[in-house]
Order: structure tokens, then sequence, then C-alpha cells
């Protein structure tokens, strides 16, 4: 295998880029990695987001990124991480508000205040409002490429699960706004009046519509956007990542590419003084990572070692980089 760099040498118009996996496998550190790259060596507008409720990119560069929105650390390279939970709150602030206006009242009635309160318990509401930052973002077209650092399995394909969800809601409530619509048109045209008012409520719940629409066109065009799985050779980390395709695949999201990471140099193995437990760490990673390549073959586009010092701070990212875009490991 070449690396990354060899992937994003031939495949130019990318302009999503997703890490998946389990929790602790390197997501994190790939993406920081792969931006640095994309900043640095390729002098794209570079926007790192990460959508894990554990997010760790404040970690990783030594900085506190958490919901102090788009940040520029480097030239061209921005982070976002986001406070999911503050998005809910003002989300329903949002909405208060709106129903406040639109019917001229001084408080929202008690009864309808308690059901929107209670949303914020719902499972899915972290991936909306997650889901609905990154769509917002993409949006607003101010960068040259994204690169999304997914939550771990289970919240990644729930989330990416909540645009199918999401906008299938919106279609139905777009569909009954429609009637309603055409009938305050018929009781103003039966009233002698002119054409019924437009209907905002209409007009925002389309303009949702088309953002989640086409961000979800976006995220499942293999053309625009490039979802690779990272895992360690490790038992569990292959079962999961065999479970997590098949389930993004039936998502419509097919995978580019997989990252195996944290690989411990074979060539310790000659050394007479290696310790017993290094040296069972290193077999047991070779033959898993046999049964890598014989569940996942062609797939495999960068191996990267597992580092003498953890990856943090620029320094280490860039090191980090180098390994993930030319790949020096074969197996």
């Amino acid at each position: 295998m070449k690396g990354l760099g060899e992937f994003f040498d031939r495949r130019r118009d990318v302009e999503i880029v997703i890490f998946a996996g389990k929790g602790g496998l390197g997501k994190t550190t790939s993406s920081s990695s792969l931006a640095y790259y994309m900043a640095t060596v390729k002098n794209k507008k570079t926007l790192l987001f990460s959508t894990d409720p554990q997010a760790s990119l404040s970690d990783i560069f030594e900085r506190d990124f958490f919901g102090k929105g788009v940040i520029e650390i480097i030239p061209n390279l921005y982070v976002v991480e986001i406070d999911a939970d503050r998005r809910v709150a003002d989300y329903q602030n949002e909405v208060k508000q709106k129903i406040k206006d639109m019917y001229g009242l001084e408080e929202v009635p008690a009864e309808i205040e308690e059901y929107i309160d209670s949303t914020s318990a719902e499972p899915a509401m972290y991936e909306s409002a997650t889901y609905d930052a990154m769509a917002e973002l993409v949006a607003q077209k101010n960068f040259d490429i994204y690169i999304f650092d997914m939550p771990p399995f289970g919240h990644g394909v729930r989330m990416v699960a909540m645009a199918d969800i999401l906008s299938k809601w919106i279609e139905k409530i777009t569909e009954a706004r429609e009637k309603v619509v055409e009938y305050d048109e018929v009781a103003a045209t039966l009233k002698g009046g002119g054409q019924a008012s437009e209907d905002m409520v209409m007009k925002e719940l389309l303009d949702i519509r088309n953002k989640i629409k086409n961000f979800t066109d976006l995220i499942t065009d293999r053309k625009r956007t490039a979802f690779f799985m990272v895992l360690i050779p490790e038992s569990m980390a292959i079962v999961d990542t065999e479970r997590a395709l098949k389930m993004f695949n039936d998502l419509g999201i097919e995978m580019s590419g997989l990252v195996v990471n944290q690989i411990y140099p074979v060539e310790l193995l000659q050394n007479p003084n290696l310790s017993e437990f290094l040296k069972n760490r290193i077999l047991m990673q070779q033959q898993y990572l046999k049964v890598i390549k014989e569940k996942f073959g062609d797939y495999i586009v960068a191996a990267v070692p597992m580092f003498t010092r953890e990856p943090k701070g620029l320094e280490m990212i860039k090191i980090a980089s180098e390994d993930l875009i030319h790949s020096k490991i074969k197996f």
C-alpha cells in the first residue's frame, strides 16, 4: 500500500472525508493527520470537524476548541468541536420563539413548552444536532475540503441514519403544510380576499429539507466523498469493522479504504533482548494483519505504526501525517 497520499492524488475532486470506526483506534489521529496534510502540503482551506460526543480534537491539538466555533490553528487548517447539548438548547429556544412570533403570544403554553424541553432527552437529538451542524457548515461552502471525525460505531451509524429519518420527517411535515396552504388559499378566495400571505413555516421546512437532501446526496456520492474505516490488528476491531461496513452499506455509504493503525514494527522480533510481552503482542498483530488482508484485501490504503509517544501536538501530528500519507509498513 502507498498511503492516503496516493489515494488523494487519484481523487482530486473529493470534498468530504469521513473517518469512522470503534473508539480509541486512531480516528482522531487519522483525521487530524490528513487535515494537517491537506492544509500544509496541498494548500487546501481545510475544516476538521469532530462529531464524537467524547470529542478529543482539543486533546490532540492541546488547545481548547470545545463549543468555541470555527478556530484557525495554522494557516489553512480550521477546527470545530461542537457543543451538541448547547446546540439542542439553542434549537429549542428558537422553536419557542417562532411559536410566540407566529401566534403573537407572550409565553409558550406550558404543555407545549414541557414537550419541547423533553425532546432534549431523546437519544436521537444529539445525532440530529450534530448532523445539522455538519450540513450547515458544508452548505456555507467556506472551505475546500471537510474532514469529519465520526463518533464510535454505534453513534456513527445512528448519526448517518438520522439523515434519512430527518429527511422523511421533513417530507411528511412539508406535505401536511402544503395541504394547509392550499386550504388557506381557497378560504381567502371564497372570502373575496387576495392570495394568502406567504407561509413562513413552509419556507423554513423547504429550506431544511433542501439542506439535508443536499448534504445527504453529497456524503453518499463516491466521487465527492471519501469514507475510511480505521481499525487495529485485533479480533474485536476486525469483527466491528465488518459489522459497521454492512450497516453503512445499507445506508448507501461505501467504503473508500481502510486505515490499519497502531502496528508494532515487526523488525523488533530480530532483537534478542525483546521482552516476552512485546514479542507476543507483535506475533498476535501479525496474525490479525493476515486476517485483515484476507477479509479486506484491496481496501487497505494505509498502515500506520505504533508511535513511541502519544500523537499529540503539531509536531507529532506532522509525524503521524507523514506515515498516513506515505505508508512505509508492508504486510
